[in-house]
């Protein structure tokens, strides 16, 4: 089945406004698209940009033009690897974002010289790399937060800014609909702390997930697998890291600064 660019755009705008599963005064990373597909169901309560991604082409019966991966870095190299990527924008492009394109990821449904308009899931109403749902953002092409495009190969051809591929800059690009009114991300307030035996090192807790989302809200990831600083249940070495990063920051030191939260470092992650 010849699939076109437009056609996984359709999809992916279709999902605009929906939201991923909400629990214990917190979203919960549980959504519709990871058992939906095939061999992506393990990533269910992990972040979902990138399996959005599949889901949107998998649905076309356009999975072989795309990856289908949970994983953005192994997205970024697999266009690479096919000499599929560019610095340039594309209508029906994966727009990549963060150091190595390994933080997050939309799809272009439109671009100007200075916009590139993108669905995109797993964010919120600010373009966060770690949201609620999935919305229609406007993010300028030359931010230092784009890392760059991979280009499906659409046997139609793909339009794009590429000098290279001798595509033009449309004009003028398409007005993007106003987004929907997001709910609150969480109410006032965070969730009651759990209690030190939730963070132990290797151990699984739900809370761990809770703790890796505000780190990653935050922006204390430094400290990874080389993948990029995902949520996840388990209290591992980089969570410790990135935790201790966050309590120095806080001006904390010695025990103050051990990696473990307790009940203060649980609290002020919230605010």
């Amino acid at each position: 089945m010849s699939v076109s660019a437009a056609a996984v755009i359709a999809a992916a705008r279709a999902e605009a406004g929906y939201r991923e599963g909400y629990a214990n005064g917190h979203w919960t990373n549980v959504q519709k698209y990871s058992p939906a597909v095939p061999g992506l169901g393990w990533s269910q309560g992990m972040a979902w940009c990138e399996v959005f991604m599949s889901w949107c082409f998998w649905r076309t019966g356009a999975g072989m033009l795309a990856p289908m991966t949970a994983s953005c870095a192994h997205a970024v190299a697999w266009f690479k690897d096919r000499g599929r990527f560019s610095e340039y924008p594309a209508v029906g492009a994966q727009i990549f974002f963060g150091p190595g394109g390994g933080s997050h990821v939309g799809l272009v449904y439109a671009y100007d010289a200075t916009y590139a308009y993108t669905v995109e899931g797993n964010t919120n109403a600010t373009g966060s790399a770690e949201g609620d749902g999935v919305y229609l953002k406007k993010r300028l092409r030359r931010d230092t937060y784009v890392y760059g495009y991979g280009y499906p190969a659409y046997p139609g051809g793909i339009v794009t800014a590429d000098p290279e591929w001798g595509g033009a800059v449309p004009n003028p690009a398409p007005r993007p609909e106003p987004e929907p009114v997001p709910k609150p991300e969480q109410p006032p307030g965070p969730p009651a702390f759990p209690g030190a035996a939730a963070f132990r090192l290797n151990a699984s807790h739900p809370a761990v997930a809770d703790l890796d989302r505000r780190l990653i809200a935050k922006g204390y990831t430094r400290h990874h697998d080389g993948n990029g600083y995902q949520a996840g249940p388990v209290f591992t070495i980089f969570t410790l890291r990135n935790v201790r990063d966050f309590q120095r920051a806080q001006g904390w030191y010695g025990t103050g600064a051990d990696g473990y939260p307790g009940p203060e470092t649980w609290r002020r992650l919230w605010n």
